[in-house]
């Protein structure tokens, strides 16, 4: 994490010395200046994000660069230091952009106290103005749900992620299996959680805005830049920036992204000096990134970068098993949501859900949930109020298995014991037919589906002549 940087503008050597020496020691990094010279030079060179600043100075007023300061920078944190016969002209300061004022003689640990309540307001400002800005809608709270193989992968990896502090993650999935629900989970369960989680859809911003939203500028970089305006990436210090659809970041664009993560640096536009960053990047995409590196569209170093902690995530195709879990959730959420009472879901709805290919993902599950719930009367959740292609998969499986065709499908609810009897054999050969039908002779696929390692599946294949 980076520290805090604090100016000390006081012409009493003792002071200073003492004022940097307390803040070296309590985490943040420190400089001093004796004259308004100094300080105006330090403040281009070192930009500090707070400066305890005397109101007499040899060479200048206090209040005047005060002013100078917060007309380049708004959001910038002063506190005044001044002696106790100046009150009155300290607090004249806070009416001009000061946030505290400081008497001499002081304690150091009052001060460090002031230091530290500066800037958790400062942060909380941040914070509050990033989502008046950006966010329109309300703040999606889902969670993770679900207990299949692929999805504990997925949990193991974000808690390694998150312990590690790992810098860079790069989530992959199609559209709708929860790519923002892993970064906030990374970014919720590290050491960064207290600090701002901030994320961006590249893909909803012009290319020509897109700079700006993420760096920021400087006061007259364009015509209409009467103030300096802090990007994503300041405004998330010390947090989680989280870049969705990446790979429709154009390519100039991923070069600056490449820049911040090789040497936590970027640039504001229309800024001559580079400003450092302490954040971690997870960037998410449905997009297949090796092919577009392949094709020239998506930077191949900027790839292998992010790459590092690549998490991938499983279509609800591929977790079926966790749809009943999935289904409880939604249920339990929109009964608070909506005031409502429903119970579960019938035998039949069930048996629909389960049935349907859901090509949406999780986010369709939760949509169909959503609408039903607010259509059905009854304490129970039916198929009444799902869509035609959910109701027409669950008839599709229903005549297929009555007809005795359509053996890619396999509900436990379809199964009848002979009369006769069975041989356990002639029904694991046919399971195993089964499933290499269904992933089109896909022995790894096919050995997940069965719950089955893929040498256990090939051993089964040889017993029972299977290999044709």
């Amino acid at each position: 994490m980076s520290k805090k940087r604090v100016l000390v503008v006081d012409d009493e050597h003792l002071i200073r010395w003492s004022l940097v020496r307390a803040l070296d020691e309590a985490g943040y990094q420190a400089e001093a200046a004796e004259t308004g010279a100094e300080a105006r030079a330090k403040y281009r060179d070192f930009r500090p994000n707070m400066v305890l600043l005397d109101i007499c100075l040899p060479d200048a007023n206090g209040t005047d660069l005060l002013r100078e300061f917060k007309d380049d920078d708004k959001d910038l944190v002063v506190i005044m230091i001044t002696a106790h016969s100046d009150a009155d002209s300290a607090v004249s300061t806070l009416k001009i952009g000061a946030t505290d004022y400081i008497g001499k003689p002081f304690d150091l640990e009052d001060v460090l106290h002031s230091v530290e309540q500066a800037f958790e307001k400062q942060r909380l400002q941040n914070e509050n103005a990033y989502f008046r800005r950006v966010l329109k809608g309300k703040i999606e709270s889902d969670n993770l749900v679900g207990n299949c193989p692929k999805m504990i992968e997925v949990y193991k990896l974000i808690k390694i992620a998150a312990d590690a502090d790992a810098k860079t993650v790069l989530i992959t999935g199609a559209s709708g299996t929860g790519k923002e629900l892993v970064a906030r989970a990374i970014h919720m369960h590290s050491s960064r959680s207290k600090e701002p989680f901030i994320d961006v859809n590249c893909a909803a911003i012009p290319d020509s805005l897109l700079e700006n939203e993420l760096f920021g500028h400087e006061r007259g970089a364009y015509t209409d830049a009467s103030q300096k305006q802090k990007g994503i990436f300041e405004m998330a210090e010390g947090g989680t920036v989280f870049l969705d659809e990446i790979g429709d970041m154009p390519i100039s664009m991923q070069a600056k992204v490449l820049k911040i993560i090789e040497n936590r640096r970027y640039r504001r536009l229309g800024g001559n000096n580079d400003v450092f960053s302490d954040v971690r990047i997870v960037a998410a995409t449905n997009q297949n990134l090796p092919q577009m590196v392949k094709e020239g569209k998506f930077r191949a170093d900027l790839f292998y970068r992010l790459n590092v902690m690549p998490i991938i995530l499983p279509s609800l195709l591929e977790r079926k098993m966790d749809i009943p879990q999935l289904t409880a959730y939604f249920i339990n959420r929109f009964n608070g949501e909506y005031g409502r009472n429903i119970e579960g879901v019938d035998a039949y709805a069930m048996h629909n859900l389960m049935a349907y290919d859901w090509p949406g993902n999780v986010r369709e599950l939760r949509n169909a949930i959503e609408r039903a719930m607010m259509l059905e009367r009854s304490n129970s959740l039916t198929s009444q109020y799902f869509s035609s292609d959910i109701i027409d998969a669950g008839k599709l499986e229903t005549n297929d298995a009555e007809a005795g065709v359509g053996e890619d499908c396999f509900s436990m609810g379809q199964i009848r014991l002979p009369k006769d009897g069975i041989s356990l054999d002639e029904v694991e050969k046919q399971l195993i037919q089964m499933a290499l039908k269904r992933w089109d002779g896909n022995q790894t696929k096919a050995a997940e589906c069965l719950r089955m390692s893929r040498d256990t599946l090939r051993y089964r294949m040889k017993k029972f002549n299977l290999h044709k």
